[in-house]
């Protein structure tokens, strides 16, 4: 990334700005806006997110709300209530308190003296979630809004529930804010009350893990706040990219398809990163879009910021497998609009272990598979968030305890962008029972490279609202919606379909083993096809390199650590993949504030006894300047029975080495069909 350090306006930096809120409660913010906003007013931007402004987010807010402040705009990076040095509680996510204060400081922000009244809000992750969320509410005020690695559907497409089945993000994101509501405000901002409020932030937590296991099927609790329910409450423009090894690949494709409002979407090949700062690469100049996007809706500059394509994509070229990739090679390909004109479902019936060509008639037949619960060990996570390299690793011994079907060696390239459906006809022996479809790109040499994935319970395949038990022995006829991608398959290589009915620890197993029967001729594999050298009728313009501001100045006085490690053992059949993410000691030298974060992940199983699996959360942040010392030690475990979830969470809060706080949580929840 390229570091701008001129700007066509010179900013200032309100370090710690207090916003009231109509209850008493005030948020904290840190503002930087042109100096001359103070005659000249400008429109306000908004990120609003409990990651903390003053030190955790510190290093990525540096790079960005300068630059935009720079071109003409007031940047505001607010804490959510109960983070940071925000004060009250934060006791779960997106609630409607999170978007009446939204709203309360839209509001607040559209009065200020060197505000011109027209506001925008951006985020990625939650803070995309929230601009969305908030946008849905119509507060006056805001004109447009920015968003990466966001969701419209809170359950069947976020970190919780995929096809209704429970992924172990719901265990490990559980940890990770449990960890960030209990951590304390910084003194120099807050004073002698720094005290007090972690003390209520200590006393009032919430058991993030077992709210989220609570609701096992899409009720009130995950259609509130999901702008799926109704697409029409948003109505500002939408700018909205995320990226293919992301969780959160699918929701920029369903924004295009279902709002009527000016959008624009973008996917490149990222993992849960802003696009200019993307991994795996090329990152591109998303902040010079971003700035026109603002100039257009909240300036009115006449900059033909909606010409060219509705949607651009990085179609990615077939690599080998790997946990991580420094770029992903591919080309930017356009789409006028989405559902787009250039793709083509075409349906491949499923033979005995075999894709078949398209309009082929099959032999029906019955294949069977019991996966053993290692099939997933290396599924790599969820969304790759590149903290320890976590993509999805050589396919072909997953494939060992899955259902295989496979295409005949291409005689030319193929290329698919959307969402592949396989449709089968299928029965199980056991009442609860799961399947996981992987689709995977073989090279000749035999490595398999997983392309995308979908996840069905099949108790929910009527519905996530209600789900029903599977009758023993009874086929029924079921589709599952694999992620949206766009890959290249070349001359020579194979298409690989893979079924498993266990896909651990990516999802929670079923109960039990189930033996699981595909009727081949009711099944298909359904691909997006974009015909190869088709001409788009609207070709992307190549972006601008990544640029940002200065990055924030910090010194790394203990190295971090990254591991990713699958442990078995053949004598006691224990086995388990442990994860560390710690960032180490880190000072940043502004504040001379000293932070250290440590977090380690472990899943574990004992041979295919599927209520041994066990998700464990440990997380360990501490703070200290001078003679303050503050740390939190958190732990979150969730095991099972065949009926019930099990959870044992731990807080522990220290003032130096003395424990000032601790709590335990002990909570069984019923399983759910799940």
């Amino acid at each position: 990334m390229r570091t701008v350090t001129s700007f066509p306006y010179e900013i200032t930096v309100d370090e710690n700005v207090w916003i009231p809120m109509g209850d008493g409660v005030r948020l904290a913010a840190k503002i930087w806006r042109p100096v001359s906003s103070g005659d000249t007013p400008v429109p306000a931007i908004l990120e609003y997110i409990p990651y903390r402004k003053r030190d955790l987010t510190a290093e990525r807010d540096a790079i960005h709300h300068p630059y935009l402040a720079g071109h003409g705009y007031a940047c505001v990076r607010v804490d959510l209530r109960g983070t940071g040095e925000s004060e009250g509680v934060l006791a779960d996510e997106y609630l409607d308190q999170e978007h009446a204060d939204a709203e309360e400081v839209l509001e607040w922000l559209a009065g200020q003296p060197w505000c011109t009244g027209q506001t925008g809000m951006i985020g990625i992750s939650w803070g995309g979630f929230t601009a969305l969320q908030v946008a849905a509410r119509k507060p006056p005020s805001l004109g447009a809004i920015v968003i990466s690695s966001f969701t419209d559907d809170r359950y069947s497409d976020d970190m919780h529930y995929m096809g209704g089945a429970l992924l172990s993000d719901n265990v490990a994101e559980a940890g990770t804010m449990f960890a960030y509501a209990t951590l304390p405000p910084d003194p120099a901002l807050v004073g002698d009350r720094w005290r007090e409020m972690w003390l209520e932030r200590l006393e009032n937590c919430s058991l993030w893990a077992g709210n989220w296991l609570s609701h096992q099927r899409r009720d009130e609790y995950w259609r509130r706040a999901s702008v799926c329910e109704d697409y029409s409450g948003v109505g500002v423009p939408v700018l909205a990219s995320s990226g293919w090894a992301d969780g959160y690949s699918n929701a920029v494709a369903r924004l295009l398809g279902n709002l009527d409002v000016p959008r624009k979407g973008l996917i490149g090949p990222w993992s849960h990163k802003y696009p200019h700062l993307g991994e795996p690469g090329p990152a591109i100049g998303y902040l010079q879009e971003v700035v026109r996007w603002w100039d257009h809706w909240l300036k009115g500059a006449d900059n033909g910021v909606l010409d060219g394509p509705m949607l651009r994509t990085w179609m990615q070229e077939s690599v080998p497998p790997s946990t991580a990739y420094a770029d992903r090679p591919g080309r930017w390909v356009g789409e006028p609009d989405w559902p787009s004109p250039h793709v083509r479902p075409v349906e491949f019936p499923l033979a005995r272990h075999r894709i078949a060509r398209e309009g082929e008639q099959v032999p029906d037949a019955e294949v069977a598979v019991c996966s053993p619960l290692s099939v997933g060990q290396f599924a790599g996570k969820w969304a790759s968030y590149n903290a320890p390299p976590d993509l999805p690793y050589d396919q072909r011994e997953e494939d060992g305890g899955s259902l295989v079907f496979e295409t005949d060696t291409l005689p030319g390239r193929c290329e698919i962008h959307g969402a592949p459906v396989v449709r089968l006809a299928v029965s199980a022996d056991k009442p609860v029972a799961m399947i996981a479809a992987r689709l995977s790109d073989v090279a000749p040499d035999g490595r398999a490279t997983r392309v995308t994935y979908g996840l069905l319970n099949l108790t929910h395949r009527n519905g996530h609202d209600t789900p029903e038990p599977l009758v023993p022995g009874e086929t029924y006829e079921v589709s599952v919606q694999l992620n949206a991608v766009a890959q290249a398959f070349p001359p020579g290589h194979r298409i690989r379909l893979s079924l498993s009915t266990s896909y651990w620890p990516l999802a929670w197993p079923p109960p039990e083993p189930a033996l699981l029967s595909v009727h081949t001729g009711g099944s298909a594999l359904r691909l997006p096809i974009r015909p190869v050298g088709e001409e788009d009728e609207v070709t992307p313009q190549p972006f601008a390199e990544p640029e940002g501001a200065a990055p924030l100045a910090t010194t790394q006085l203990t190295p971090g650590e990254q591991r990713w490690t699958v442990c078995r053992d053949l004598v006691g059949y224990d086995n388990a993949l442990e994860i560390v993410k710690n960032a180490g000691l880190v000072r940043f030298d502004e504040l001379d504030l000293e932070v250290d974060r440590r977090v380690r992940e472990r899943y574990g199983w004992v041979a295919d006894d599927f209520c041994s699996a066990r998700g464990d959360t440990w997380w360990s942040i501490s703070f200290r300047r001078g003679e303050w010392s503050a740390r939190t030690d958190t732990h979150t475990s969730v095991t099972c029975t065949p009926d019930e979830f099990v959870v044992h969470a731990t807080l522990d809060a220290y003032e130096g080495e003395v424990r000032t706080f601790s709590r335990n949580w002990d909570r069984r929840i019923p399983r759910d069909h799940v």
